[in-house]
């Protein structure tokens, strides 16, 4: 019903809004709408001074079961390109770029990355999110109207931020070398680090909500097999993720005799964090998540790159 009245509502205020089509480049520059919290940072590190982008999902917003407002399917048939992550976790933008009657370029961002079956937590390794920013830089290329020195500062803004990641990268592993790949344990709130572990050798135990996707209920065998393998591995923490509730993690983990992270110490999983939080931009909340990690392993944390100090 919700969805059929957004319809609706759009379907009113867009009869002379895109009567005529969606205007790629106006005066004003490319207006991009992204969304989740990460494509969009991605997106506006991409775009820069070219124009502006608008993004869906909210910090601490699930992008699982996201339904778009009017005000923002009204965003959308504005829009001269969409920005999504793809690897089926919008299963709602079709519909509503429908709703919305969007004229513009659709950019997939995961395109080119291999993709792990029915799982779309592909920003969560650095090296993909270089992947991911090269891909929208290109995409953007292709918008109607972009001209030749906006395509260039595309390009340059695109190199710029990846230099940043790939210093985030070489930081990680350097970081995770100090650590026996045996210690390298880690169970979390839902299966949303796949890409993550298996970039750096992270051996994954299991997670209290046994899916990819974060609004799914786990059994009660679940949980008590989880549990015995906490007490059999060896393993010393649970991670909630600041985008679930920690309630479960907290159980799960006072009756596994570990600890637990969660508040301020959770990891940034699905969705980046407020401003002024740890997990404000996507490389504040991987270095914040390396940080909880190597504290959960009994480990130090080395100094910052150049590159990644603010």
């Amino acid at each position: 019903m919700k969805k059929l009245v957004l319809f609706l509502a759009l379907a009113l205020s867009t009869i002379s809004l895109t009567a005529c089509g969606a205007t790629p480049v106006a005066g004003d520059g490319l207006a991009v709408v992204a969304t989740t919290t990460q494509v969009t940072e991605f997106t506006q590190a991409v775009v820069g001074d070219t124009g502006t982008v608008t993004g869906l999902i909210q910090p601490n917003q699930s992008a699982h079961s996201f339904d778009p407002s009017a005000k923002q399917l009204l965003e959308l048939s504005q829009a001269a390109a969409v920005v999504m992550n793809g690897a089926e976790l919008e299963p709602w933008l079709e519909d509503a770029l429908t709703a919305a009657n969007f004229q513009g370029v659709l950019i997939d961002a995961s395109q080119g990355i291999p993709l792990i079956e029915k799982d779309p937590h592909v920003w969560t390794a650095p090296l993909n999110a270089e992947q991911m920013v090269t891909t929208i830089s290109a995409g953007l290329a292709t918008v109607p109207g972009v001209d030749a020195q906006q395509k260039a500062e595309l390009t340059v803004n695109a190199e710029n931020y990846n230099l940043q990641l790939a210093a985030l990268d070489e930081w990680i592993l350097a970081n995770l070398e100090q650590v026996p790949s045996e210690e390298r344990l880690l169970v979390t709130n839902h299966d949303a680090f796949t890409y993550f572990v298996d970039a750096y050798d992270i051996t994954f135990l299991g997670s209290i909500i046994p899916s990819f996707d974060d609004n799914a209920e786990p059994s009660a065998a679940e949980l008590d097999q989880l549990i015995e393998l906490i007490q059999s591995s060896g393993a010393t923490a649970i991670f909630s993720e600041a985008s679930i509730s920690p309630k479960l993690a907290e159980t799960i983990a006072a009756e596994a005799g570990v600890k637990v992270y969660s508040g301020d110490d959770a990891l940034y999983s699905d969705s980046l964090g407020v401003a002024g939080s740890n997990g404000e931009t996507y490389i504040t909340a991987t270095i914040h998540n390396v940080t909880m990690l190597m504290a959960s392993w009994g480990y130090p944390v080395l100094p910052l790159p150049t590159e990644l100090q603010s």
